[in-house]
């Protein structure tokens, strides 16, 4: 069965807020099985428009992923993540 994926990229404007928001992520992240594999960090912008933090979670299928994110924990935790930044994400089947 193919893996899931959630990215996530964010430009941080409250980071007090954030780290909130990163903790509570945190333990939803481990609840659901996800495995972080890239959370910040180096960065280089190849194209198109970059933001400063790029989170890539791991999961055991697509389906795993979308829960993930639907979850209750995860929900409360992102209302921790209101007016602390904004971004994109994105769930993604792969290999």
């Amino acid at each position: 069965m193919p893996k899931g994926y959630v990215i996530a990229r964010v430009t941080v404007t409250d980071p007090d807020k954030y780290a909130v928001y990163a903790k509570a992520a945190s333990e939803a992240i481990a609840k659901h099985g996800g495995r972080p594999l890239a959370r910040g960090g180096r960065f280089e912008q190849l194209e198109g428009e970059a933001r400063a933090r790029n989170v890539i979670i791991e999961f055991d299928s697509f389906e795993q992923a979308v829960a993930y994110y639907k979850s209750a924990e995860y929900q409360a935790a992102k209302a921790h993540r209101e007016g602390a930044g904004t971004g994109e994400f994105v769930a993604v089947e792969g290999a």
